[in-house]
């Protein structure tokens, strides 16, 4: 055991010295965390809103041209361009220039049309065969349909009852029954969810997405101390000493992953304080993420300095895993905005399988049951990775 401690502290002193190391696994993460989640407006301070723009041209200037303003006005799909300069030319030039998703006019003799019983027509500048027309077209139909429908209501309650319901109270009062209908579609959330904003969400994506691949990248350095003990002839001096294959393999495997979980830890520490990344609403799974990861990527390391012969391959081995497994595995874009097909193809990938635990724990605010599948997934790996080094290693014929 003591031997397997000197080796590990003899790689970790080696690695510390360099560089690159620090810049693999602090730096970077940090860098690209905060370039894509200002690509993706993590950071953006402004409130967009997502109601399609429509301009509204009012030619008949009556009660009821402004009862159907302030009903579009309201809308949760449409949002109201108006401008008093504004001509049904210009709508159109608007509109074709998609400044505007669609426009509305209300012709002269409109309220009058409505109170008479008469047909009343809006006129509706847009494409009625795209789904922006066909929502603004939705909506104005609706608008017009309740106002036509309060009217009709208040003009046979009067009838009806003359004074005991008077035409502008009926008139308002079947208005606001639109507003709590008597069946409604209500959405709700799981406490257990809690509510986050969007760059927050952003982030805790991006953020275990980019310490996963610089975890990976790291190991170019840790396989060339490997690549640089076998052509230095180190190791073969180690085997004839009491040192035996598998504590050399023990030794180098615990230097890699407490450098790796050391890294996670001090990322996941920053995009705690720093990115409001709520890595610790459940301590023990996302500790239990990170430990696992840290054993799968570790024993990666080490089958890629088993497998390298010189420097050059340790970085190509270790670059190649780093872009496949994060590219598939979803560290760049989530893989529940891909297929079905693509998404199982990306679980063979680890980083995938930590994926999965993280955003358990940071966006469905899950815990430590949600990441025991992930981490015994990462485990799986860590032993296959780890296994295959081991018969490299035994078989590798030293020179």
């Amino acid at each position: 055991m003591i031997r397997i401690f000197d080796i590990a502290s003899k790689d970790l002193l080696q690695l510390l010295r360099d560089r690159e190391t620090f810049l693999f696994l602090l730096v970077m993460p940090i860098v690209f965390t905060l370039l894509f989640g200002f690509a993706f407006g993590a950071f953006s301070r402004s409130t967009t809103d997502p109601r399609l723009p429509v301009g509204f041209l009012d030619e008949d200037h009556s009660w009821l041209s402004h009862s159907l303003h302030d009903l579009l006005a309201a809308s949760e799909v449409i949002r109201m361009q108006e401008d008093d300069f504004s001509t049904q030319a210009s709508l159109e030039t608007l509109v074709a220039g998609e400044k505007l998703a669609a426009a509305i006019i209300v012709p002269g003799a409109y309220g009058h049309a409505v109170l008479q019983g008469k047909p009343a027509k809006l006129i509706l500048i847009g494409d009625s065969g795209a789904t922006a027309g066909m929502s603004v077209e939705s909506e104005a139909l609706s608008a017009a349909s309740r106002l036509d429908s309060a009217v009709r209501m208040a003009i046979i309650m009067e009838q009806v009852r003359g004074d005991q319901a008077p035409f502008d109270y009926t008139y308002q009062q079947a208005l606001s029954a639109w507003q709590e209908p008597p069946i409604r579609v209500s959405e709700t959330t799981s406490s257990a969810i809690k509510k986050q904003a969007s760059g927050v969400q952003t982030l805790s994506h991006t953020s275990p997405g980019m310490m996963l691949q610089f975890a990976i990248a790291g190991l170019l350095t840790s396989a060339q101390i490997l690549v640089t003990e076998r052509r230095s002839r180190s190791l073969q001096r180690l085997l004839t000493t009491a040192t035996s294959r598998l504590h050399i393999l023990l030794g180098h495997f615990l230097a890699i992953f407490v450098l790796i979980f050391c890294q996670f830890l001090l990322l996941i520490t920053f995009g705690q304080l720093a990115l409001r990344v709520n890595y610790l609403q459940a301590p023990g799974a996302t500790l239990l993420v990170a430990f696992c990861a840290a054993l799968c990527i570790a024993a990666l390391g080490l089958l890629i300095g088993s497998l390298a012969k010189s420097g050059e391959q340790a970085i190509i081995f270790s670059l190649v895993p780093m872009f496949v497994f994060s590219g598939l595995g979803g560290a760049w874009v989530p893989l529940e905005v891909t297929g079905v097909t693509f998404q199982a193809i990306g679980h063979v990938s680890p980083v995938a399988w930590a994926m999965d635990g993280f955003k358990n724990i940071l966006l469905r605010g899950l815990g430590l049951e949600s990441v025991l599948l992930p981490s015994a997934a990462l485990a799986g790996y860590a032993a296959l990775f780890f296994l295959l080094a081991a018969r490299r290693f035994s078989t590798a014929e030293e020179k």
